[in-house]
């Protein structure tokens, strides 16, 4: 797969493919709905026997044009999302990247420089997808800036219990915990990656070392409290259980939540290493504990009840 990224500016240097069909979204965590856009695309490119296209856009428009003290949280940070996409069986990805001149180009303007110079023969989004200044530009009116110069196709929503699959639902659900609820929604389990860091050795001391996790992005945390996850280390995968949060029992200050991840049957010196924890399933909230001892025969019925989970999904 080849990734193109492109602005307002160097736009028109491109050497764009003679005809390309491309799914067009901002697409944050490549969910069902997300999925179901692409899917489109490259069955339509297989059927006309060209290159199927992703377009994408970074950061969030949000980032830009809204509050700079909130910075945002993704489910796919650019380079996750990009191997999402690649995974699907994309050819080529042109990541837009979204600034204020961009922001404010109308929807003439964008459907020219970006889909037609590109050459767009086929577009497949979203019912919901907007372009141009302030979204003016709807799905519902792209005929008249197309100009018969390509054809398009529009997807419906895609809804789970009546509601429609969107990055916001999935966010919420993280913001509850229901990471099993959000693997069903994203069609696959709720991933994030960082580094290894040291940390206070309290896990070590209690028999329940724990690595612990910085994220190398800016990725979307869920709630605070103790969940099944695996951990991979390069082309290993070991089961585990972790806690996110704020370490009540020994921090009163904790900035941010910290994830610290106590890998099963598992000892070896992984500081500095790059890993991945996907969220498998929450067991309870974060505790404040008494003493050590509490916490220590919380931690075994925690470990009891993550083999158990584990073993009914066969991990």
């Amino acid at each position: 797969m080849k990734l193109v990224k492109i602005n307002v500016d160097n736009v028109h240097t491109v050497q764009a493919p003679d005809q390309v069909v491309m799914a067009l979204g901002y697409f944050d965590g490549v969910h069902r709905g997300h999925q179901a856009v692409i899917g489109r695309a490259i069955a339509e490119a297989q059927t006309r026997g060209i290159k199927a296209a992703v377009m994408t856009f970074y950061p969030h428009p949000k980032e830009v044009l809204g509050s700079p003290d909130k910075p945002m949280r993704y489910l796919t940070p650019l380079q996750y999302k990009i191997d999402q996409l690649e995974n699907l069986g994309v050819d080529l990805v042109y990541a837009v990247e979204f600034t204020k001149d961009f922001s404010k180009l109308t929807p003439q303007q964008f459907v020219d420089r970006f889909l037609v110079d590109l050459n767009v023969t086929h577009l497949v989004a979203g019912f919901d997808f907007t372009y141009g200044v302030k979204g003016s530009g709807t799905m519902d009116d792209l005929a008249q800036f197309a100009q018969e110069r390509f054809t398009y196709t529009i997807v419906e929503k895609l809804s789970d219990d009546n509601e429609k699959i969107s990055s916001t639902r999935i966010r919420n659900e993280l913001d509850s915990g229901n990471v099993s609820e959000v693997e069903r929604l994203l069609g696959y389990s709720y991933r994030l990656s960082g580094t290894v860091i040291h940390g206070d050795a309290r896990g070590r001391l209690i028999g329940y070392p724990t690595a612990n996790v910085s994220p190398t992005e800016r990725f979307f945390i869920p709630k605070t409290g103790v969940y099944v996850v695996t951990l991979s280390l390069g082309d290993e995968t070991f089961t585990g259980m972790a806690n996110v949060g704020f370490k009540p029992t020994f921090v009163d200050d904790l900035p941010e939540p910290s994830i610290e991840v106590h890998i099963f049957d598992f000892d070896r010196d992984i500081y500095d290493e790059h890993v991945v924890v996907t969220f498998l399933d929450r067991i309870r909230d974060e505790q404040k504990f008494s003493g050590i001892d509490e916490i220590k025969a919380q931690l075994a019925r925690d470990e009891q009840t993550s083999r158990v989970l584990l073993e009914q999904r066969k991990i």
